[in-house]
């Protein structure tokens, strides 16, 4: 059987863990640092405009979405998109955050190389991502033994999304870089609150860590089960 105790110990239950410490780091930080406020006033909004325009990408838009932590930057429409609290917010959490943000359009306007293969790859990740949904469907509705004779259609899909998600971490963490590196070099923020900045981008990383852990176990378990399945 595929989904086994072994899958419940050594792979769901670890990625469920390590995914909710991440989630918690996040929100301690994110929460911590949200009650406090940059000395130089500047929102989030206006901490990313002040990047952007430094950059010479002043056609690159600055706009405000609803739901909290969903900030993000769009390389299709070239436009940089901050949740509420940090696109209003003037706390050094929120400038943070929208720095990182403008260190993706840095990437993108630098050709950054990590970046144009992550975006290349959302097309065939998406409809991975699909494929993977259907046939674990199938797989409940027909039977494990329907499921094992998929198993390496499953390892290439699955394959597919981890990798992904592999190319991901060095696009966040260079953002992260980028955005450290312009908002102390254009002053935005004090040699005091680097520190908060860190942590908050930090944890925030810590997530994308944890669904590459997560996505690595879960297929190593889908490799192990097709070797086990010749045997």
């Amino acid at each position: 059987m595929m989904w086994n105790f072994n899958y419940l110990l050594f792979v769901f239950l670890p990625g469920l863990l390590i995914g909710l410490w991440a989630q918690m780091k996040l929100h301690s930080a994110f929460g911590k640092y949200s009650q406090i406020p940059v000395e130089s006033g500047l929102t989030g909004a206006q901490a990313a405009r002040r990047i952007l325009d430094n950059a010479g990408l002043n056609d690159v838009p600055v706009e405000e979405v609803e739901g909290k932590l969903t900030d993000h930057y769009d390389p299709t429409k070239r436009a940089l998109f901050l949740s509420s609290e940090n696109y209003s917010g003037n706390s050094i959490a929120a400038v943070g955050v929208a720095a990182h943000e403008s260190g993706h359009a840095l990437q993108h306007q630098a050709a950054y190389a990590m970046l144009n293969l992550r975006m290349a790859l959302v097309p065939v990740t998406q409809f991975s991502s699909a494929a993977y949904g259907i046939i674990m469907l199938a797989g409940w509705i027909m039977g494990m033994s329907m499921m094992k004779t998929m198993l390496p259609i499953i390892i290439v899909v699955f394959g597919i999304i981890t990798f992904f998600q592999l190319i991901t971490l060095p696009v966040e963490y260079d953002a992260s870089n980028r955005a450290k590196e312009q908002l102390f070099r254009l002053g935005l923020v004090r040699e005091d609150e680097r520190a908060g900045v860190a942590k908050v981008l930090d944890a925030a990383a810590l997530t994308y860590v944890a669904a590459l852990v997560s996505s690595l176990l879960t297929l190593l378990y889908y490799i192990t089960a097709a070797r086990d399945s010749r045997n």
